[in-house]
């Protein structure tokens, strides 16, 4: 997965909200366990925000130069479907420098 490295360069700031407790961001809370510090060791530079607030729907966020904001949200994904949705938000990033 190479993408993960390239975090960096295509984005400005990656943003995870969820929820603490409830169902809906289970998987969510799974994925930033297993991938939160492997992405900060390839991007140290970036700001991985994980805002935790109670209720709200799991969503991920990118920014990008400019301010241009994306986001995705994650309820009812799997753990490889919020990568593959991360891995989308990395390629706009590239797109958006062309």
């Amino acid at each position: 997965m190479a993408w993960r490295g390239s975090l960096s360069r295509n984005l400005k700031e990656l943003r995870i909200l969820l929820c603490q407790s409830s169902p809906s961001s289970a998987t969510t809370r799974t994925f930033v366990e297993k991938n939160y510090k492997d992405l900060k060791s390839l991007n140290p530079k970036l700001p991985i925000l994980i805002r935790e607030s109670s209720g709200i729907d799991p969503q991920l966020w990118a920014r990008y130069d400019l301010g241009v904001e994306r986001g995705v949200r994650l309820e009812g994904l799997t753990e490889q479907q919020i990568s593959k949705a991360l891995e989308d938000l990395v390629k706009v990033g590239e797109s958006l420098k062309a």
